[in-house]
């Protein structure tokens, strides 16, 4: 895997760049080494407008039709009713609890869930969580927000849905929910 990277000028190399093979996007810092494609693998990049609409047609890397094995283990050692953000980061699983309100998710410094790699914006994503309903927007993304394989700007989160952010795949985890369909369910029997 060969990196580049642009470092004529001051802030040449700083912004947006889409793949010229897919269209994929990646932001970069002004001495960060363009990676290959997350998307395609490919390696031409050229600079990017925001007033392009040449986005990948679907969300970088796999989209699994169920649920990693890794997403079980996780849910049944939590303890606490409430909703959850589920992600494998470098190779280890992480479970964020969310909290009313608005919680910001992307490369900036600001970001409450902060993912540190060009396949994700600055200001890339937002929930919100407020009377047992959690909602996801994208925040103005390069790359979009995708639910369950599809690319939305807000959508309302159930239980297992799959967000794709940049190169990460997220799990919404809403245990209370999740525990009330599983009581019904033995009720039933």
């Amino acid at each position: 895997m060969q990196a580049h990277a642009f470092t004529a000028g001051t802030l040449t190399g700083a912004g947006s760049f889409r793949c010229e093979h897919c269209g994929f996007g990646v932001n970069l810092r002004e001495l960060d080494a363009l990676p290959d494609c997350p998307h395609c693998g490919g390696s031409d990049f050229r600079r990017s407008s925001m007033f392009e609409d040449n986005a990948p047609a679907e969300p970088c890397g796999t989209h699994e039709t169920s649920a990693p094995g890794w997403l079980r283990d996780a849910r049944e050692a939590l303890v606490s009713d409430g909703d959850y953000l589920a992600f494998e980061d470098g190779g280890r699983v992480r479970v964020v609890a969310l909290q009313e309100g608005w919680t910001r998710i992307g490369r900036g410094m600001s970001a409450h869930l902060r993912f540190d790699d060009p396949t994700v914006s600055r200001r890339h994503a937002m929930l919100h969580r407020d009377g047992g309903r959690a909602r996801i927007l994208d925040d103005r993304s390069l790359n979009g927000v995708f639910l369950n394989g599809e690319r939305i700007d807000w959508q309302e989160l159930e239980d297992g849905d799959e967000i794709v952010i940049g190169a990460f795949s997220l799990f919404f985890v809403s245990l209370a929910k999740a525990r009330s369909s599983d009581d019904r369910l033995s009720a039933a029997r």
